[in-house]
């Protein structure tokens, strides 16, 4: 079980609050993410969670008991961060196992642990080896195998890939999904990149300035965006936002994604000049500047070319526009 509950918990580092006021929801076995602009105050939450940061006033409960006064060696929490924190003169083996040799445990027990965790993470060959002699993903690696095989309740995860290429983010983010299925365990990450929320996570918590924005599923997030803040943080290429009055609208703010923005030479709503073109062979993006609606993106799939500096025309899908207000919020 690893159920976890927060309940009006705050944070202040002397008269500045960086926390304020959150209260969330995680299931036992659910993946959960944290995800917002750099400074929302992500990580102090999970540093909270895991007993790294002191709670300033509410509760962090973990299957309904109260572990605010808890050290974290005594929370049952595992924690995965973005630096790895491996020692360089232990082997994967030992490394992995550590934390289960200073808490007593038999030699036997450990090497079994260790050996399971191996198998799930394809790290049985690199046992032997030190962690000078892994590429950063075999790193990564062993970081969580060391904290699967201290059967957590909850499983935290601090921007875990950030250290990563390209092409490892995605082979490790699959990875990640994978464990999350095969143990079924509560896990909550921490990170900035919206994809990463997308792909991984049962449910989204965006954050804002150290508040909470709207709590959802990923696809609830993308098509049922509260406000501006979530409307265009969630997405990639984001949200276009177009003055609605420009449009003979009797609202603020006309929010379109990319994908629901038709372009023409010919006619249409909006006249604009291509500034842009992004080939990406699935898709193409281009990007048009408008005199009342400043840059816009255009989400085409497929191959398409539409010369810079060209006049073109666009067009939204009122069917699937999203109403604003002036303050941001949205409109149903």
């Amino acid at each position: 079980m690893g159920a976890l509950t927060l309940s009006n918990v705050t944070k202040a580092f002397g008269k500045t609050d960086v926390i304020k006021g959150v209260d969330l929801s995680v299931e036992d076995g659910e993946f959960c993410v944290f995800v917002g602009p750099s400074g929302c105050g992500k990580s102090t939450l999970l540093r909270m969670i895991a007993g790294l940061e002191d709670v300033t006033s509410g509760d962090v409960a973990i299957d309904g008991a109260r572990i605010n006064d808890l050290p974290p060696a005594k929370r049952e929490i595992a924690m995965v961060f973005q630096s790895y924190a491996l020692y360089p003169h232990l082997t994967v083996r030992d490394n992995m196992g550590l934390a289960l040799k200073q808490a007593g445990v038999a030699k036997a027990d450990i090497a079994s642990a260790a050996d399971k965790a191996a198998a799930m993470l394809a790290l049985e060959p690199l046992m032997e080896r030190r962690p000078s002699e892994l590429s950063g993903g075999q790193r990564q690696r062993v970081a969580i195998g060391r904290a699967i095989v201290r059967t957590p309740k909850l499983f935290l995860f601090d921007e875990p890939l950030s250290n990563l290429d390209a092409a490892l983010r995605v082979a490790t983010r699959i990875e990640i999904a994978r464990l999350h299925r095969e143990l079924g365990a509560t896990m909550i990450y921490v990170t900035h990149d919206q994809v990463e929320a997308m792909t991984l996570a049962d449910k989204i918590v965006v954050l804002r300035a150290g508040r909470v924005e709207q709590v959802g599923r990923p696809m609830d997030l993308y098509n049922d965006p509260d406000n501006t803040f979530v409307a265009g943080f969630i997405g990639s290429p984001q949200m276009n936002f177009l003055k609605a009055d420009r449009l003979g609208l009797n609202f603020d703010t006309l929010g379109i994604r990319p994908e629901h923005l038709s372009i023409s030479a010919e006619s249409g709503q909006i006249e604009g000049r291509v500034s842009h073109l992004e080939k990406l062979g699935g898709e193409t993006l281009t990007y048009i500047r408008t005199e009342d609606h400043g840059l816009l993106t255009v989400r085409q799939f497929g191959e398409h070319d539409h010369p810079v500096d060209d006049t073109v025309w666009l067009t939204p899908d009122q069917s699937r526009a999203f109403r604003f207000d002036a303050e941001g919020q949205r409109l149903r």
